[in-house]
């Protein structure tokens, strides 16, 4: 349990210095309101090596108190909040709560319904609790073969186009790989790792805090859509460098086209009601893949849009992008 401490503490050991905690069943921590923090603790402050990371946290205001709700009644633990600077290429998201899924009425829904698509059900209102690191883009060729040494991808000629003709299994070792990399040079924090990106989170992160087909709006006429997206009206039959089309409003490139995108859940309907960090059901055939592709009409390229597959499969329009994260989703 967390260790009520009577005065205040300067900050603890391998702590960045002017960060000021301090400790009650908590963490009051006081530093810049815009700055991601990785919330570890010890059981022991004798063993300077054996933090471990808890939570990403971007303070709303300073001070921000900070409590420990995974905290086990038995077990003493000691916390620091350390400044992160997050690998290249990765975007910071906020916990927040949004509506998950396409209103009954929303124009060219379940389009594609056929028997690889899921029905998109009634919306449900979801809450991630924990902010989270996502991939600013898919993950490109160059990176695959750089730490898998190969390239499976049907579409090469450029490193920076997006690794493809994965499936669900190469793509989960691929973060296995990353995360032991990372935490071997020290460039993430003991107790975080790369994933797949929960479906929820995954939406969540594409719609940016927005509930319109698409995070830029409705764009009921596709008019917009070439300036956000590769697929099949402007590809030209082939996928293309990440990066190209505008971001969302959080800073994501290709959320719509170019591959779809793996996510870490077994399929299920959206049920509706109210859900905290969701994660699929816990058993099943399949898994399911987000975002559309360079092959596909405008219709499957909204926010809502779900698709699944067997994990063993892989084609041209597979592939995935990274989440960094405290433990397993």
């Amino acid at each position: 349990m967390a260790v009520p401490l009577l005065t205040s503490s300067r900050a603890l050991a391998q702590t960045p210095p002017g960060l000021d905690l301090q400790l009650y069943a908590g963490l009051s921590i006081t530093g810049a309101v815009a700055t991601v923090y990785s919330v570890e603790y010890v059981t022991d402050l004798a063993q300077t090596n054996s933090w471990r990371c808890l939570e990403f946290l971007q303070p709303p205001a300073s001070p921000y108190l900070w409590a420990d709700k995974s905290a086990p009644a038995t077990v003493q633990r000691f916390y620091r909040a350390a400044v992160f600077a997050a690998p290249t290429n990765l975007v910071f998201i906020p916990p927040g709560t949004f509506r998950m899924g396409s209103p009954t009425n929303e124009l060219d829904r379940n389009v594609l319904n056929d028997d690889v698509q899921i029905a998109e059900g009634l919306q449900t209102a979801v809450t991630i609790s924990h902010g989270f690191w996502m991939g600013k883009y898919e993950v490109t060729q160059g990176e695959y073969l750089a730490m898998m040494g190969k390239n499976p991808s049907q579409f090469q000629g450029d490193t920076n186009l997006p690794v493809e003709s994965v499936s669900w299994f190469d793509a989960t070792n691929y973060c296995g790989k990353l995360t032991l990399r990372e935490q071997t040079a020290g460039r993430i924090p003991t107790g975080s790792r790369f994933r797949l990106p929960t479906e929820a989170e995954w939406e969540y992160a594409s719609r940016a805090w927005t509930s319109t087909r698409f995070s830029y709006g409705e764009d009921l006429g596709y008019d917009n859509l070439d300036q956000y997206a590769w697929y099949g009206v402007n590809s030209g039959s082939s996928t293309h460098p990440v990066g190209q089309k505008l971001p969302n409003s959080w800073g994501l490139y290709d959320m719509s086209g170019n591959v779809w995108e793996w996510c870490q859940d077994h399929p299920s309907p959206e049920l509706g009601g109210i859900a905290l960090d969701p994660q699929g059901p816990t058993t099943g055939a399949e898994r399911v893949l987000r975002g559309g592709s360079a092959f596909g009409p405008g219709a499957g390229q909204r926010a809502a849009q779900r698709f699944h597959s067997a994990p063993d499969v892989s084609s041209g329009i597979t592939g995935f992008r990274v989440v960094l994260a405290p433990g397993q989703p």
